[in-house]
């Protein structure tokens, strides 16, 4: 067991050594649309790629959500077989988002065996994503 000093230290190790392997601009928060960002997650159960539609407006949420429903097929056939579109996803903070994901487990952020198993997860799955950002963005967000 790892006291939450230790754990801090960990995760910021993680994710410097993820930066130095792949040096490269993510799009993350920059998707030009405050309610949807691309998120990497990391702890002690999994790894996880989404987009997260994060937003005190339920009817924007919905809307957005929708959009991704209205996708699902083509983010199959781009991204993956395996991929989730939650509505309601509770995350640890209680509070509840709207995510479509790739979830890696197994994996534990404290276990650095693990960590070039999902630098490699993160590298292969999220330009995945981008790229189908940068295809449906205007169909989302229309």
């Amino acid at each position: 067991m790892f006291s939450r000093e230790e754990s801090k230290q960990i995760r910021e190790q993680f994710w410097i050594f993820f930066g130095k392997r792949y040096p490269r601009k993510w799009l993350l928060y920059d998707t030009k649309v405050k309610e949807i960002n691309l998120k990497f997650s990391f702890d002690n159960e999994k790894a996880m790629v989404s987009f997260d539609i994060e937003t005190h407006d339920e009817i924007f949420r919905e809307y957005y959500y929708d959009k991704f429903v209205s996708l699902k097929n083509l983010l199959r056939i781009e991204i993956s077989d395996n991929i989730i579109l939650e509505k309601n996803y509770l995350r640890s903070s209680g509070k509840i988002i709207s995510r479509i994901y790739i979830t890696k487990y197994e994996v534990n952020i404290h276990n650095k065996k693990h960590w070039p198993e999902v630098f490699d997860f993160f590298n292969n799955t999220m330009p995945k994503f981008e790229l189908f950002w940068y295809e449906y963005q205007d169909i989302i967000t229309a």
